[in-house]
């Protein structure tokens, strides 16, 4: 995972994601990030790929960010077109994939645990679950 920052769009398969989101008919988004988490949810106790869960972590931001209290995306490597108002549907589903990815046996928790930024990593997606769980 080519990383550069704690952010959840400052690694390379999330600036990809969302180079994906944006090449996506604005109509079709949605379904995107659904996908993204479906992937994740459907792993169950499996083994979860970090590529799989930095697209996930991606797509909950981009949903939290239309969630009262939710931070607005400003990365710069995250997606350039304005998504739609996006289902609330997508919240519930959001959480429990992020839920997924805190848990074992998770690759993309494990690579953060080998760094001293965990804690920092943890709390961006926890708090990303605060607000998508609260709207």
């Amino acid at each position: 995972m080519g990383t550069w920052d704690i952010g959840h769009f400052d690694n390379d398969t999330a600036a990809d994601f969302s180079a994906a989101v944006d090449g996506t008919p604005a109509e079709e988004r949605a379904g995107v990030l659904l996908a993204s988490f479906r992937t994740v949810t459907g792993v169950g106790e499996e083994y979860l790929d970090s590529d799989e869960a930095v697209q996930a972590v991606a797509a909950a931001a981009l949903v939290a960010a239309q969630c009262p209290g939710g931070d607005p995306v400003t990365s710069a490597y995250g997606p350039k077109e304005p998504l739609p108002a996006l289902p609330v549907e997508l919240r519930p589903v959001a959480v429990e994939a992020l839920d997924r990815i805190l848990t074992e046996p998770s690759e993309l928790l494990e690579l953060w645990g080998e760094t001293r930024a965990v804690g920092e990593w943890k709390a961006g997606v926890q708090r990303l679950r605060a607000v998508l769980s609260g709207a």
